[in-house]
């Protein structure tokens, strides 16, 4: 079924490229008014352009607590309140047990798992009575993986916040859950990946039942699912998109 968010405002962190720039553009194509976020202008400004429809982007980066402060008082002199939050900035980089610095730990949580804290935190007196609240967790979280341990440690957190916040939430009806996609071909997996990127890409699609990695509109189409009202008794999971891989 076609989801239709007109008159709705949506917010997304991490909103310029791979699964976050998809996801705005569903939502912008959806009839919403979207919020994205981005570290670099040259980025966010390509990712306006290429979204259309009733978009703003501010530039921030969601580590930084004053940044996500004025994302959110943008929102509130446009519009005053959130229907949707899509938490989804974040990265990190590989690093084996033996090779982990302490600013390869502190710039994976200060991102992943602090910055999507405050995201949500500093929303809630915009999110609206039934909102719903989407994080980007991971399939790493529960599976093992080498030289990923911080990242997925990282994502991990993120799905817990679910489970958390569903109950500090109840009064308002908010709703909160996780997606975890699994491989997917978007910029910031090619970059992790290095010159060996298309070879590793081949390598684990093979290794997923479907046969293949995922594209980034198809993580957007469960997005806005969780968004919706579709979705409106479904809450604090942790909806695998990823083909199958780690169900076998």
């Amino acid at each position: 079924m076609a989801q239709d968010f007109n008159n709705k405002v949506v917010v997304i962190t991490g909103g310029t490229s791979g699964i976050g720039l998809a996801t705005a553009k569903a939502f912008a194509d959806a009839g919403a008014s979207v919020f994205i976020t981005g570290r670099r202008q040259e980025a966010l400004d390509a990712a306006l352009k290429a979204i259309g429809g009733k978009v703003t982007g501010v530039r921030g980066d969601m580590a930084d607590l004053n940044d996500i402060d004025r994302l959110y008082d943008a929102v509130q002199q446009q519009h005053g309140q959130i229907d949707a939050l899509f938490a989804n900035a974040g990265g990190g980089e590989f690093a084996p047990l033996g090779a982990i610095s302490e600013e390869h730990y502190a710039s994976t949580f200060d991102t992943n798992v602090k910055g999507v804290l405050f995201t949500v935190q500093k929303a809630l007196p915009l999110l609206r009575d039934g909102a719903s609240v989407v994080l980007t967790a991971s399939t790493v979280s529960i599976s093992g993986n080498p030289a990923f341990s911080v990242y997925s440690a990282s994502k991990a957190a993120v799905r817990s916040f679910a489970r958390n916040w569903i109950l500090d939430l109840k009064d308002r009806r908010i709703r909160v859950n996780a997606i975890s996609p699994g491989v997917t071909d978007t910029p910031g997996v090619t970059h992790l990946f290095g010159e060996n990127a298309e070879g590793t890409k081949d390598y684990l699609a093979s290794l997923v039942p479907a046969g293949r990695v995922a594209q980034p509109e198809e993580i957007a189409k469960a997005v806005l699912f969780l968004a919706s009202d579709d979705a409106s008794y479904i809450n604090g999971i942790e909806l695998f998109v990823d083909g199958g891989q780690v169900q076998i």
